[in-house]
Parts: C-alpha cells; sequence; structure tokens
C-alpha cells in the first residue's frame, strides 16, 4: 500500500487507521521526513495529537526539528 504520510498526519487520518499506519506516520516524524500537522487531532483512542505549532520549537514534530535533522543527514552523508 502506498499512501502519502504528511498528508495523513495533515489530515488526521494518520491517527484514525489502523495502528502500524499511526506507527509508520509518527516514525516519520522521529525521523525528520515529517511533521506533525497544521492542527492538532484527537486519535482513535480519544489522545490529542498537537499540531506542529503547539510543540516546542526543536522538538519532535516541529520545523525546527525537521530542519536541525535534515540538517545533520546532509553532513553525515
Amino acid at each position: 500500500m502506498e499512501f502519502d504520510i504528511q498528508n495523513l498526519i495533515n489530515t488526521g487520518q494518520a491517527w484514525q487507521l489502523e495502528g502500524s499506519i499511526g506507527r509508520a506516520c509518527m516514525d516519520a516524524i522521529e525521523a525528520g521526513d515529517a511533521l506533525l500537522g497544521l492542527v492538532g487531532h484527537t486519535d482513535y483512542w480519544g489522545n490529542y495529537v498537537p499540531s506542529r505549532f503547539e510543540v516546542k520549537p526543536g522538538t519532535k514534530g516541529s520545523v525546527e526539528y525537521q530542519q536541525r535533522v535534515l540538517k545533520e543527514r546532509e553532513e553525515y552523508a
């Protein structure tokens, strides 16, 4: 199955689908390959997933975190 991870995160679908999809999206966020969504969402279990604007700058899911990870990856390559 092929899907657009960032779109799933942005729409909140990532947090409503089967667990493996949500885990893949969280892995992408941790790897700096995706950001948290533009708005927060509630997951299947009722947990709140914040937006990229609701987390501290530099923490996972923020623009600053992604920029730092991508820069480190580029320097390592």
